[in-house]
């Protein structure tokens, strides 16, 4: 049987009660398990045991160079079932300060932000399956700026998320 999706993430932390903050205020993640130094975090409408587990390593801790000198995770990725959805996001990471961009890659509409760690991650809306078109699907390639408005127009503010069908 292949493999279906991602089930959770796990990320070290330099604090990990300022991380379960951050990640309750901007996704609206709640804590499901805690244990000295770790949480276990799920996403609202889950039905994972966990989707995100995080676990200390202390204000010692550096940066990740992933990316700059070494390989590793460059960002962790999570759905959001409508556009409307996508725009509250948007204003939630904005308020914070930690949102660092916006892209619509034809068939997912992208935000991208990062934690208090520098950590990145991405919320996303993916077009459904039955609005997919052969211009959408063969412009994929190409990073435009993010017109949540204008997708609300084109696609609808409440319409379900694909799956499946991304950048």
């Amino acid at each position: 049987m292949p493999v279906q999706r991602i089930n959770h993430a796990v990320l070290y932390v330099r604090d990990v009660e300022r991380s379960v903050a951050f990640y309750q205020e901007a996704l609206g993640f709640r804590v499901v398990n805690t244990f000295p130094g770790a949480a276990f975090l799920q996403a609202a409408g889950s039905s994972n045991d966990h989707d995100l587990g995080l676990f200390q390593m202390g204000p010692q801790a550096q940066p990740s160079p992933a990316g700059r000198s070494a390989v590793g995770l460059y960002h962790l990725a999570w759905e959001v079932d409508t556009l409307a959805e996508l725009r509250r996001i948007a204003t939630k990471l904005s308020e914070m300060g930690c949102l660092v961009g916006a892209s619509d890659h034809s068939t997912t509409k992208a935000l991208y932000a990062k934690d208090p760690d520098g950590i990145e991650f991405e919320v996303s809306w993916l077009v459904p399956a039955d609005r997919l078109t052969r211009e959408l699907l063969d412009d994929r390639a190409r990073i435009r700026p993010l017109d949540i408005d204008g997708d609300m127009e084109r696609f609808g503010a409440e319409t379900q998320g694909g799956v499946g069908v991304s950048h």
